[in-house]
């Protein structure tokens, strides 16, 4: 189930909203959790197991941590942030780390290490060494996001950062939360800790929730989805020009980016409709001036995560030069195969750190910083074109063949090049594309602009509503793209 579907608009979300304002305080955890089990488990119920699994592990962990029990009448203390821990609690907190990056580790990476392994003894005339499995590991969807937020939450309490909970209900609410489950943002713990014992719920923050809803529909529907086409037939093409090539990633630099930031305003919308204030989690990134800047932008959450539970624990910029920049290339390239199991997936993480390593060599800040900041925010964004190339591409080799093609070595003069033009160059596609081009370097962001709500502005949000489900209903079946993340 997708929030840009018909049954989640006008069957999913009003049952559930309608349920959650009617029983009583103490049961809205317990309605929240059933829903989002029910969310999840729409596609394939079998993924629910792990999910509980996961729940499971982690709440029992946190009480260990703490030394309570469920049904003890003591209040759930806060660890001192100084203090030393005994070898039980770090016990606790491995199994926690242990069992989550498990999970994530073979159903993300299974395929991906059998198949490496099996194409390298080919390749080294081993045939006789590869593994062959017939069984092929199903990805459960959303399990990158919902393991680091699970984990976040061990690590938040043995840190002495949030007080655990004994309600495994509350609990469950927490990390199955429908809104934000399959595709984002990673909510730690410690930011919504205190909003799972209480938190308020006023016309303000549903009628923002409610904006955030109909901003991030019309991102998705009228900008994602019609640039994404264009992308999807330039990097299916066989052959492209050198202009079709860059037209092509760019278009998928806006699809990525609106189609992300799009469910990203939802999840937060669905949030402030339940009275759970989340964090913010884009801030105009193709308006960076360095990769530093767009990583303080893009995916603030991931980035935030990757930060205070792997960079910061490797020793950040605090054991010498040489380690900060050996750290920097182990975050990025784990958070290149966290987004997939693909070789692919490796180079964009590692050109990402090479290029923060180059700014941190530059004095944390690019090498063209002494540009007028418009050429500054060219120059980054050029950048990232040539790595989302890898983030788009099918395979290793596809990926580089987009790249000549977009430096003239792709051999792209053929007839078929010039069918692909006639459709990416369609009156629509080009209006869309410019549509997209304007508000990513001068529209207001979906979290700023819905600060401060006015009638006028709410007439706005209802109009682009409308517009929109009148769009969904011409366009296909299009899940949002970090689906298969």
């Amino acid at each position: 189930m997708v929030f840009s579907s018909y049954l989640f608009l006008f069957y999913f979300l009003p049952i559930v909203l309608m349920g959650y304002y009617l029983v009583p305080r103490a049961g809205k955890h317990l309605l929240l959790a059933f829903v989002s089990y029910a969310f999840y488990g729409w596609s394939n119920p079998a993924f629910v197991v792990l999910l509980l699994f996961s729940t499971v592990v982690d709440y029992c962990c946190g009480l260990v941590i703490v030394g309570i029990t469920p049904w003890s009448g003591a209040e759930e203390p806060l660890l001192d942030t100084g203090g030393t821990r005994s070898g039980k609690q770090r016990l606790a907190l491995a199994l926690s780390i242990v069992t989550n990056l498990s999970l994530l580790g073979f159903f993300k990476y299974f395929n991906f290490g059998t198949g490496s392994w099996d194409a390298m003894m080919s390749a080294w005339g081993h045939e006789s060494w590869a593994l062959d499995f017939a069984i092929q590991v199903t990805l459960p969807l959303g399990i990158s996001f919902y393991t680091f937020q699970s984990m976040s939450y061990t690590i938040d309490v043995y840190r002495g950062h949030a007080r655990p909970l004994k309600n495994i209900t509350s609990f469950a609410c927490y990390v199955s939360m429908f809104p934000q489950l399959v595709a984002g943002p990673i909510i730690r713990y410690a930011e919504v800790a205190e909003q799972l014992r209480s938190r308020s719920h006023t016309v303000t923050k549903f009628a923002r929730g409610v904006s955030f809803i109909c901003l991030g529909l019309t991102k998705k529907v009228w900008l994602a989805n019609p640039v994404g086409k264009v992308a999807d037939i330039a990097f299916s093409a066989d052959s492209l020009t050198v202009l079709d090539a860059w037209y092509g990633v760019v278009a998928y630099a806006f699809q990525i980016y609106f189609d992300f930031s799009a469910y990203s305003d939802m999840a937060i919308g669905l949030g402030l409709m339940l009275g759970f204030v989340f964090p913010k989690n884009f801030n105009s990134p193709y308006l960076a001036i360095s990769i530093t800047d767009f990583w303080r932008r893009w995916h603030i959450s991931l980035s935030s995560w990757l930060r205070d539970y792997l960079y910061i624990p490797l020793g950040g910029n605090r054991k010498g030069e040489m380690r900060t920049y050996g750290n920097l290339m182990t975050v990025m390239l784990l958070g290149g195969l966290w987004h997939g199991a693909s070789w692919n997936f490796v180079v964009w993480g590692g050109l990402h750190g090479l290029f923060l390593m180059l700014e941190r060599v530059a004095g944390k800040s690019s090498f063209y910083r002494a540009f007028p900041r418009v050429l500054q925010v060219g120059c980054t964004f050029l950048l990232l074109l040539l790595t989302w190339v890898f983030f788009r591409g099918e395979t290793l080799s596809h990926s580089v063949q987009y790249l000549l093609s977009m430096f003239g070595c792709g051999g792209g003069q053929a007839t078929g090049s010039q069918l692909v033009a006639g459709v990416i160059y369609q009156p629509f596609y080009v209006v869309m594309m410019l549509f997209s081009a304007g508000i990513v370097w001068g529209g207001p962001q979906t979290w700023d602009w819905t600060r401060k709500l006015t009638a006028q502005k709410l007439i706005i949000c209802m109009l682009l509503f409308v517009l929109s489900v009148m769009l969904l209903s011409a366009q296909a079946y299009n899940p949002f793209i970090y689906f298969i993340f």
